[in-house]
């Protein structure tokens, strides 16, 4: 049944990274109003997802799903109503296996009826975790069995498989049907954790990723700054610096990551509410062909890395990283022969800083940046005759 779904990185708000276990209605209300109030939801954000801890932790006599009267006193249709009432997506959860991450009923042999119910209550996005599942029964096969019961349910939902890169997920999820596949370990709010999963990716092969199947690197941290009611993700409870949630959120742009917000979006900062709304860096992450970047390496600084992709209109997308620690700049140069333009060729680029939001000029041969630890530089570049 799914048409479009999924023809650009999803984009929303999920409840995990901050809140986990502690929801209820009012918080998925507040989550959507502040959606719509901040200007998310203009920016392109869309989905508003609740996470595990949502049901109760048995199914009903007629082996059901049922929403934990305490925390959803009126019932997820209500909830799915009200979210839908603000021009929004309502997401859900549940998992492969036989109980989901945190012991909760999964829909192991459960499929169809959960699709179904899922359906009943107006989900238009389901995240499918991977905890529990038996071991004599391939993951391939289980995220088959949701798909099928998602695409002949009656209504679209938008399938999030969570694997966490397990089991060669890249060679066989576009062909389950999912619209997102997890190709990390879980996220936490710490610098260490955006570098390692960012440079986990690099190089991996994208014939997997793009439209109607995007290489999910896990949920977004920005603006958390070590606020989370679970100790893992908080991980000390310092966050990280806004330098380095703009990388963060500039390199899953880049990636073609799904942008699903993990902050409380009901207390952002004005600083987090800007990165988070950065239309010129947005755009080059839903830019409608989805092409995968390549990396180009400095020849000379094995912690600075240049990324580059095509884009629909012609340009060119490029982030410039240091990874390096310190308290210096490093220079960074990305040579035009290296995407492809030769100096003999009478063309250059020019540049515009998407961060700045101004135009840098037009530059022949290579581009040259000094880049502090930690930051980035993220450019669209337009061929030009020179």
């Amino acid at each position: 049944m799914p048409k479009n779904l999924g023809k650009t990185p999803p984009m929303g708000w999920n409840s995990w990274n901050t809140f986990s276990w502690n929801i209820d209605e009012n918080l998925i209300k507040g989550a959507a109003d502040a959606l719509v109030e901040s200007g998310l939801k203009d920016a392109g954000y869309e989905y508003v997802v609740i996470d595990d801890c949502w049901s109760l932790k048995e199914r009903d006599e007629n082996g059901r799903l049922v929403p934990d009267p305490k925390k959803f006193p009126n019932g997820m249709k209500a909830v799915a109503d009200y979210i839908h009432s603000k021009g929004l997506k309502f997401g859900m959860y549940s998992c492969s296996g036989t109980h989901t991450c945190a012991n909760y009923p999964g829909s192991f042999e459960h499929e169809f009826v959960d699709a179904e119910t899922f359906a009943s209550w107006g989900v238009d996005f389901l995240k499918y975790d991977y905890c529990y599942k038996p071991k004599g029964i391939p993951g391939e096969l289980l995220y088959r069995r949701m798909s099928m019961a998602l695409r002949n349910c009656g209504r679209e939902i938008l399938f999030s498989a969570c694997n966490w890169g397990n089991d060669g997920v890249h060679d066989w999820i576009r062909n389950t049907g999912a619209q997102m596949f997890r190709s990390t370990g879980d996220i936490q709010d710490t610098w260490a954790s955006i570098k390692n999963l960012a440079l986990s990716q690099l190089n991996m092969r994208q014939s997997q990723s793009g439209v109607y199947c995007w290489n999910d690197l896990d949920m977004l941290v920005v603006g958390m700054s070590g606020k989370s009611e679970n100790s893992w993700i908080a991980e000390g409870g310092f966050g990280c610096t806004e330098t380095e949630y703009k990388t963060h959120f500039s390199l899953w742009a880049m990636m073609n990551s799904p942008l699903m917000i993990g902050c409380d979006i009901r207390n952002m900062s004005e600083n987090t509410k800007k990165i988070l709304t950065n239309s010129d860096v947005i755009a080059i992450n839903q830019d409608p062909e989805g092409r995968g970047p390549i990396e180009i390496d400095h020849w000379c600084n094995e912690s600075c890395k240049g990324l580059v992709k095509p884009l629909e209109n012609g340009d060119y997308a490029i982030l410039l990283v240091n990874f390096a620690d310190g308290e210096h700049p490093s220079e960074l140069s990305l040579n035009f022969w290296d995407m492809g333009l030769p100096y003999a060729s009478g063309f250059g680029f020019e540049i515009y800083d998407c961060w700045e939001h101004k135009q840098l000029g037009v530059f022949r041969e290579r581009f040259c940046a000094h880049i502090m630890p930690h930051d980035c530089v993220m450019l669209r570049a337009k061929l030009v005759k020179v």
